[in-house]
């Protein structure tokens, strides 16, 4: 970890959804410098001359096609409303945002450099905001540092940190704007080993079922949860990797049913198979807590799982938390995008701008492609301005160049992004904040399928 230097950075809010003292004092000892994004971003246009007022062209590689075209509407959305409420603040340095996307399709390597090449070769993009593309190898880093553009991106990717030590000099404009996939692992269990100690929950025995699917990302957060679970008393009954994308759960379920664990953890991704899996557990389950990574946070889940997905238990190092901070942006987004949007996605992307912008505003403006001099003044502002997102505070760890996790990675919950753990009570409602304490909203409810 990289030697804590929060003393001379700089934050823009901070604040958390509180009702008791812990909270209550937490909000309290965070929140009296608080200083919204726009408000700062209106200062500094202030008290700086203006610039040319040319465009600044945002770049993003986005699957607006293909099986994760859900996920990439979302973030262009999280770019749109972003660079409307940058724009309606005075720019950046008087120059207004323009959002270019290029469409990733089924992602991929090949197709994802092809789209970002075009981005700044074609249209002079400053800097480039993604969300995820799969089956990459973090080639997004290298068309970037060719071309000294900064990138922000949430693939959510441990190899993101180990390509930024293996060279930080050339990657010095990459950033990760979450936390990587492998602290999905620990805080799983320490999760569950949290929720047995409030009461909460008893293991009816001391195994773990881990699901990964044949992809990277789920392969990780699997392999963590493997290597973390004996510190917490657990072993694994079951680990199985099953094909990307997978709907036939069926061979899966069968295992399960022989030897029921007390808790599975699924880390396969796309949210219609993982209903499938809900639609195909539910008649005849066992008593497990059912644990998924990422797709129960998107309304696809919902909408194709209904009443099965009721006890579901889900976590993200990045969505827009349930909070008074960030209830303007849920109002603003579901305004502007309709009430099935999903902001908890969108303000990925949403986030990764505001950050960029304020940045480029701090660092004189922003750089164009090529321009290593300025680009570096911007990476420079980026790695200290500590920045309250919707999402929770994201300070970028120095040498690895991605988002702190808290409380996992570090305790202190104003200089890392909330590991969220959330659950599905009732389907027709939101998803409920339950983790971590300093966040939560409401409590763990004992899953339906349980039997007494």
């Amino acid at each position: 970890m990289a030697k804590d230097s929060g003393s001379d950075r700089m934050s823009t809010a901070a604040g958390a959804m509180v009702d008791s003292p812990a909270r209550r004092n937490f909000l309290r000892g965070s929140g009296t410098a608080a200083v919204g994004g726009a408000a700062l971003l209106a200062s500094l246009n202030a008290s700086r001359p203006a610039k040319a007022a040319d465009p600044v062209v945002v770049g993003s590689a986005l699957p607006m096609s293909g099986f994760a075209a859900a996920d990439g509407i979302e973030f262009k959305h999280g770019l749109d409303l972003a660079a409307e409420e940058i724009n309606a603040a005075g720019g950046i340095l008087g120059r207004p945002v323009e959002v270019v996307v290029e469409d990733t399709k089924e992602m991929g390597a090949d197709l994802v450099t092809q789209a970002m090449q075009r981005l700044i070769d074609r249209n002079n993009a400053s800097a480039i905001i993604n969300g995820y593309n799969v089956g990459t190898n973090m080639v997004e880093m290298d068309v970037c540092a060719d071309a000294d553009v900064i990138l922000v991106h949430y693939n959510t990717l441990i190899s993101h940190n180990k390509k930024v030590e293996s060279d930080p000099k050339r990657y010095y404009g990459c950033f990760q704007g979450d936390p990587p996939e492998y602290w999905y692992g620990p805080g799983f269990v320490n999760f569950l080993d949290t929720l047995e100690k409030q009461g909460q929950w008893k293991r009816p025995n001391n195994k773990l079922a881990v699901i990964p699917s044949a992809n990277e990302y789920s392969v990780v957060i699997a392999n963590a949860i493997r290597a973390t679970a004996e510190q917490y008393g657990f072993a694994i009954g079951l680990f199985e990797t099953v094909p990307f994308p997978n709907n036939q759960w069926g061979p899966t379920l069968a295992k399960l049913r022989e030897d029921p664990p007390a808790a599975i953890a699924v880390t396969h991704f796309l949210p219609q198979d993982l209903a499938q899996f809900m639609l195909q557990f539910v008649p005849n389950p066992t008593n497990s807590l059912v644990y998924m990574q990422y797709g129960p946070s998107l309304p696809a889940f919902r909408e194709i799982g209904k009443e099965a997905v009721n006890g579901v238990i889900y976590s993200t190092v990045i969505g827009a938390l349930p909070d008074d901070f960030a209830k303007p942006f849920y109002a603003s987004y579901r305004k502007k995008f309709g009430d099935n949007s999903a902001p908890i996605t969108g303000s990925q992307t949403y986030g990764g701008l505001w950050h960029w912008a304020l940045a480029a505003a701090i660092a004189g403006g922003p750089g164009e492609a090529y321009d290593s001099e300025q680009n570096r003044k911007v990476a420079a502002a980026m790695l200290k301005l500590i920045y309250r997102s919707v999402n929770g505070t994201v300070r970028f760890e120095e040498g690895q160049q991605s988002a702190y996790c808290y409380p996992t990675q570090i305790g202190d919950p104003s200089l890392g992004m909330p590991h969220q753990f959330l659950q599905h009570q009732d389907y027709t409602q939101e998803p409920k904040l339950i983790g971590p304490p300093l966040y939560a909203t409401t409590t763990f409810q004992t899953p339906p399928w349980f039997k007494g």
